[in-house]
C-alpha cells in the first residue's frame, strides 16, 4: 500500500511518463498540442480516468443543469455514428454516471479493464490504449463540434 505521498509520486510519474509515450509515437507527431481536452463546446470534454480498476477515455457532459445536459447528450446521440467510427464494440453511453464528488454528469466512454496504475508493469498498456483512444475519440469529436456550438 502506498502512503498519500508515494501515491501523489506515482501518478505524476504516471502522467509524465505518458507525456514522454506520446511524443515518440508517429501518428501524434507533428501536433502543436498532443491533446485538446478543451472541446470548445460549453459543457463537453474529453478526459483520461485511470485508476486500480483500469484506463478510461471518455467524452464528458458536465453542465451544471440538468436540463442543457440532457439536451447536449440527446444531441451527441444524433452524431453516434460518427462518435463510434473506429471503435468496434462502439461506445459506452451513461447518462447518468455520480462522480466520486457525488455531481452527476453524463458520460461517452471505452475502457481497458483488468489493469493496474499501481503496476508500472501495465503502464505500457495504459499508454497504449488511452493514446490510441483518445486519438480518434477526439479526431470523431472534431468531426461534429461545430454542429454542437450551435
Amino acid at each position: 500500500m502506498y502512503s498519500k505521498d508515494e501515491l501523489k509520486n506515482l501518478k505524476l510519474e504516471f502522467w509524465e511518463s505518458f507525456g514522454a509515450f506520446c511524443e515518440v509515437q508517429p501518428y501524434l507527431r507533428g501536433r502543436k498540442k498532443v491533446w485538446s481536452l478543451n472541446t470548445k463546446v460549453k459543457g463537453i470534454e474529453l478526459k483520461f480516468d485511470t485508476n486500480r480498476n483500469g484506463a478510461y477515455v471518455i467524452l464528458e457532459v458536465n453542465h451544471r443543469r440538468e436540463d442543457l445536459r440532457l439536451e447536449m447528450f440527446e444531441r451527441l446521440t444524433w452524431y453516434k455514428e460518427i462518435l463510434e467510427k473506429g471503435f468496434p464494440d462502439g461506445l459506452i453511453w451513461d447518462i447518468c454516471y455520480v462522480r466520486e464528488a457525488g455531481n452527476e454528469v453524463a458520460r461517452i466512454y471505452t475502457k481497458k479493464e483488468g489493469i493496474d496504475l499501481h503496476r508500472r508493469e501495465h503502464w505500457g498498456e495504459f499508454f497504449s490504449f488511452m493514446a490510441s483512444q483518445m486519438y480518434l475519440l477526439e479526431k470523431n469529436f472534431k468531426g461534429i463540434a461545430e454542429y454542437l456550438r450551435e
